[in-house]
């Protein structure tokens, strides 16, 4: 048991963010195929443990590759694997155990690899990964796309990446295509998709770990709403796609100023907007708390692959706002938030994700009385220090 206690507080000071989860996973698998170099700092999360233990067992040449709960490391790792003429089997833990892996039960076998599996994990996979033409549907998840882009920069011969549908979720192949130039591999964007010339080398080099704009989202949120909070460690020039954060923080209307000490966000009068968050959906459930705190109506759409997170996501945040006293209507793809309204301190259910539990803390530090969520080690699995850094904030929040 792991609940989380929060008591109304005042959130305020500068806080440094961790490395970026999402640019380490791709750095750590780019050091890999190079054979050398460092990749540092990096968070001691449970995804990067993941990451890092599926790379450590190829290196031994072991048969078994646990994932624990890290899509990301599972759907990047599929093809690398592949690549490398791997028999080897993937297994996870927990919610990852009912994310789907369908999209390479059709592309894998046409390429060269031989694949056991129902669609989710366990999954064996034998063969040698072979260079061609990948039809891939753009609107699953932006994790093939980058799963694949490493795995066939690593072959002989010119590959293509032909996305049959939209690319959502952009930015997070955008930041792949970034990563592997630092590591001197080009990806060409056509406009059928990418285009990867074959026998490329990753070059060994020692690679900083910028700090994480997903995370950042939650401070910078909780600065809009209460003001006096300062966020550091983050790079302005970069290729998280979650550094929207800030144009979304400027649509409801909040204050920041950025200089070297980092981004000062100001208490604000915060007013309801539409947002599209197809390619920003790790930060749905931070902007519908900002909506939440907003005056008048905040419309999120186009989310929908949000249920097939660690938790459904649309369902686990319209929940926790409806228990908060937050007027909320789920839809297929989204939500419809009244904000502004009288809100109090309730009991959340945590879902077991790390970002519903990230996301209500800093609601419940507005909120009058003691506020109760589940789950409250979910957040391990990306940033085991949120706690840590909220209470430094001034934040009142123990687990027992």
């Amino acid at each position: 048991m792991n609940v989380l206690k929060i008591q109304k507080s005042k959130l305020s000071g500068t806080v440094t963010m961790p490395p970026s989860k999402s640019v380490a996973h791709r750095a750590l698998i780019c050091s890999f195929l190079a054979g050398g170099g460092s990749v540092k700092p990096l968070i001691n999360s449970n995804d990067m443990k993941a990451t890092m233990g599926v790379i450590d067992a190829l290196k031994n040449d072991s048969k078994t590759l646990d994932c624990i709960e890290s899509g990301s490391t599972l759907r990047f790792m599929i093809p690398v694997a592949a690549s490398l003429s791997k028999n080897v089997t993937f297994v996870g833990q927990g919610s990852l155990l009912s994310r789907t892996i369908g999209e390479y039960l059709d592309l894998l076998p046409k390429h060269g690899v031989t694949v056991e599996s129902n669609g989710y994990l366990p999954m064996t996979i034998s063969g040698t990964l072979k260079n061609g033409n990948y039809e891939v549907n753009g609107d699953v998840s932006s994790q093939y796309v980058t799963g694949l882009l490493l795995a066939l920069a690593n072959l002989e011969g010119d590959s293509a990446v032909v996305l049959k549908t939209l690319l959502q979720s952009k930015p997070y192949v955008d930041m792949t295509v970034g990563v592997m130039s630092d590591f001197g591999v080009n990806v060409a964007e056509t406009d059928f998709g990418y285009l990867i010339h074959g026998s490329q080398k990753f070059n060994p080099i020692d690679y900083t770990v910028e700090g994480d704009w997903s995370h950042a989202a939650f401070f910078l949120v909780g600065g809009a709403i209460g003001g006096g909070i300062t966020v550091s460690g983050l790079k302005m020039n970069t290729f998280q796609g979650d550094k929207a954060i800030l144009d979304v923080l400027k649509r409801f209307g909040a204050e920041f100023d950025i200089n070297d000490s980092g981004i000062t966000v100001h208490k604000s009068k915060l007013k309801g907007i539409e947002i599209n968050a197809e390619n920003i959906p790790d930060l749905v459930p931070i902007i519908a708390v900002l909506g939440a705190f907003a005056d008048g109506r905040t419309v999120i759409t186009s989310a929908e692959r949000l249920r097939f997170k660690e938790s459904d996501r649309i369902k686990s945040v319209a929940e926790n706002l409806k228990a908060i006293g937050v007027g909320v209507t789920e839809t297929a793809d989204g939500m419809i938030i009244d904000g502004n309204c009288n809100m109090h301190a309730a009991k959340l259910n945590g879902y077991n994700d790390h970002r519903i539990v990230m996301a209500f803390s800093i609601a419940a530090s507005f909120l009058d009385g003691e506020t109760t969520i589940s789950d409250a080690y979910s957040i391990n699995k990306s940033y085991p220090d949120f706690f840590k850094d909220y209470n430094m904030l001034g934040g009142k929040a123990d687990v027992i």
